[in-house]
C-alpha cells in the first residue's frame, strides 16, 4: 500500500487509507517507537465494517515531513493534538472516531478534550494520556521510575547521541520490555523501523521527552494549547478505555482516578497478557473497541 500525503500548515503528513471514501471516518494514531503499520490488522477490519480508515505517521516518523526548516522540531503534546486537528482539516473531515495509544493516544485525547465537536467517539489505550507538566517534578514510586529509565536517558546529551546512533536497537529493546508476551517478527519490526530514519525522528523524540518534564521549551505558537491542557480538561465524548495487563511501561491506573477525567459515557477494559503495543498484540480487541465507540456515539 502506497502512502498518501495530506498538506497542513506545518506538515506534509503521510498516511494510509482503507475502506470506502464515503464511510464514517475513523483515525488511528501510533505511538513511540512505532508507526502507521501498527494498525495493519485493525484498519482492514474497520474498513470491512464500512468505515473510512485513516492512519497517519506522526511528526518525525516515516514519510511525514516539516514544510519549513525553521519550524521547531517539537514533539510536545500540543503539537501532536494540533497536527491531528490540522490533518482532519486538510482532508475535510469534520468529525471522526479517534483511536490511539502512547503518543497517538495523547493526540487523540488532546483533540477530544479541547475540540470535542470534532470527535464522535474515542478509543484511548492507557486512558487519559494528557500530561500534567506542572506536576512533572513530583516523583513516582520507584517501580514506575525504573520503567521510565529511557525518559531519564533522553534528558542527557548522551541519550540524544544514543538514540541517534542506535535508534533500531533502542526500539527493539523497548518493544521487548513493554510487551513481554508479544513474539513480534523481524519482518514486522524492520518494516516499522524504517520510519525511524526520518530526519526529524531524533530531534522530535528528544524534545518530547524533555518538554514533558519542563526541561525544554515548547513551540511558542502552541503556548495557548499548552495552557489549556494544564487545566487537565475532561473528556466528555463517548469513550472506550483499553489497558494491557502486561504493559511494561504504563500499568493500568486506579479506575477511580481515570474516571475523574472521562465524564462522558465511558467503558473500560483490561486485556490479560497484552502489553503496551495493544493494537499489534490484540488487533481484534482494538477493532471491536472502535466499533463499540462508534455505536456509543450513535448518529451524533
Amino acid at each position: 500500500m502506497t502512502p498518501q500525503v495530506a498538506t497542513t500548515p506545518v506538515l506534509e503528513i503521510g498516511y494510509l487509507e482503507y475502506g470506502p471514501a464515503d464511510g464514517p471516518p475513523a483515525i488511528l494514531l501510533h505511538g513511540f517507537p512505532d508507526d502507521a503499520w501498527a494498525y495493519h490488522e485493525v484498519a482492514p477490519d474497520l474498513a470491512a465494517r464500512g468505515m473510512r480508515v485513516l492512519v497517519p505517521w506522526l511528526r518525525g516518523y516515516g514519510p511525514t515531513r516539516f514544510r519549513d526548516p525553521a519550524t521547531p522540531r517539537s514533539g510536545q503534546q500540543a503539537a501532536l493534538g494540533a497536527d491531528l486537528r490540522d490533518f482532519m482539516d486538510a482532508l475535510g473531515i469534520r468529525r471522526a472516531v479517534l483511536g490511539g495509544y502512547d503518543w497517538g493516544g495523547r493526540a487523540a485525547c488532546v483533540v477530544a478534550a479541547l475540540w470535542p465537536d470534532r470527535v464522535r467517539a474515542l478509543v484511548s489505550v492507557t486512558g487519559y494520556n494528557i500530561q500534567n507538566i506542572p506536576a512533572s517534578g513530583r516523583p513516582a514510586l520507584p517501580e514506575q521510575e525504573q520503567r521510565y529509565w529511557y525518559q531519564w536517558y533522553f534528558q542527557t546529551e548522551r541519550g540524544r547521541a544514543g538514540l541517534a546512533a542506535h535508534r533500531r536497537e533502542m526500539a527493539r529493546l523497548l518493544w521487548r520490555l513493554w510487551s513481554p508476551n508479544w513474539a513480534f517478527s523481524d519482518a514486522a519490526f524492520e518494516r516499522t523501523a524504517a520510519s525511524f530514519d526520518n530526519p526529524d525522528f531524533v530531534e522530535v523524540s528528544i524534545q518530547s521527552y524533555r518538554h514533558r518534564y519542563a526541561n525544554a521549551p515548547g513551540d511558542p505558537t502552541l503556548d495557548g494549547i499548552e495552557r489549556a491542557l494544564q487545566a487537565a480538561p475532561p473528556i466528555t465524548v463517548p469513550s472506550v478505555i483499553l489497558h494491557g495487563a502486561a504493559d511494561g511501561v504504563t500499568p493500568a491506573p486506579d479506575p477511580a482516578v481515570e474516571a475523574a477525567h472521562f465524564t462522558g459515557p465511558t467503558r473500560r477494559r483490561v486485556l490479560p497478557r497484552v502489553g503496551h503495543f495493544l493494537p499489534r498484540e490484540a488487533p481484534d480487541a482494538m477493532a471491536e473497541a472502535m466499533a463499540e465507540a462508534a455505536e456509543m456515539a450513535g448518529s451524533n
